[in-house]
């Protein structure tokens, strides 16, 4: 077995920790296949993506078989699925290929009205409808070659933010969540409970007993994901009887409007839903305090030009808003 395609075997099967390859003897070409590999799960369409031959990527397959000494893709059927360790790299794969376009896309004078980065956003639903318009306007009229992307924001990324924000430029999300991480806050907003024109039940006013009773419509609503304002509910005291469970902001009101439902939604939002949406604000006795809205960097990039200009511009678009 070469330097370049594996681990030492002998010392693994005897128990003993396996030598750390060095980049210096390593293919980095593998890493693309292994990308293409992970995400297709086949061999044929990965060969394509990559426009190779078949055999050409087959080769490069056992050659990571080799490295890893584990089939990577296993056959189940008439379709390949991944095995165990490959589910591990996929997104560990992809995060770091992304950081090696970025080391080689950068350049030495930084100029937007010339630039052709693509920038990725991770954002829930909410930050795209408050901030998306005015910030891809601003891209738009300075750096036309630039290309926008949001990322849907899920529980997963919020836990492992740090390998998240190697891949992604920014991620925009409320204070609460993440911390010994650069950050910048770009607009406050405030929680409010919405419930269905129609529940006459309901005055202008949730009291005490309908806090506990009604059934609710939540937002990552998990042991390890929800909103500040639902943590901030049960910190009063009050177990929200949940009824169903989305995450997606901007599918809330469709919830609740024509039934018995209520649920908390961020006033910016709010104000933005077209009428007639049969969905009215309400009042609570609970404090729900603010919601302070940031956006989230890697320490990598805090002095890279190109990300200074992206941060300016999305305080900007969130001036601007």
């Amino acid at each position: 077995m070469s330097p370049i395609d594996g681990v030492d075997a002998t010392a693994a099967r005897a128990g003993r920790a396996p030598r750390s390859p060095s980049l210096a003897n390593i293919d980095l070409n593998l890493l693309v296949a292994l990308d293409a590999l992970l995400q297709n799960r086949s061999v044929t369409k990965a060969a394509a993506q990559m426009g190779l031959s078949q055999p050409a990527l087959s080769a490069s397959l056992a050659r990571l078989r080799r490295h890893f000494d584990d089939p990577l893709l296993s056959r189940r059927g008439n379709e390949y699925v991944l095995t165990p360790l490959a589910l591990q790299l996929r997104d560990r794969t992809r995060t770091v290929l992304a950081g090696v376009e970025r080391v080689f896309a950068a350049e030495p004078v930084f100029d937007p009205a010339t630039s052709t980065r693509d920038v990725t956003i991770v954002a829930s639903d909410y930050s795209v409808a408050v901030l998306g318009a005015p910030l891809a306007a601003l891209l738009a009229e300075e750096a036309p070659g630039m290309r926008l992307r949001f990322a849907a924001n899920t529980p997963s990324i919020v836990d492992d933010a740090e390998h998240a924000l190697l891949a992604a430029d920014l991620i925009l999300l409320p204070h609460g969540f993440l911390t010994d991480m650069p950050h910048a806050d770009l607009l406050e907003d405030r929680w409010v409970c919405i419930a269905a024109e129609s529940n006459t039940a309901v005055g202008e006013r949730l009291t005490d007993d309908q806090l506990r009773t009604l059934p609710w419509v939540m937002t990552f609503h998990s042991p390890t994901a929800s909103t500040p304002a639902a943590r901030r509910l049960r910190m009063a005291g009050v177990e929200p009887r949940v009824d169903v469970v989305t995450e997606h902001f901007l599918t809330v009101p469709a919830l609740v409007a024509g039934t018995d439902r209520v649920a908390l939604l961020q006033e910016g939002l709010v104000q933005r839903l077209p009428a007639p949406w049969g969905v009215r604000t309400v009042g609570l006795s609970v404090d729900l305090g603010a919601l302070v809205e940031a956006m989230w960097w890697h320490p990598v990039n805090t002095r890279d030009p190109e990300h200074e200009y992206l941060r300016d511009v999305v305080r900007r678009a969130a001036a601007a808003r």
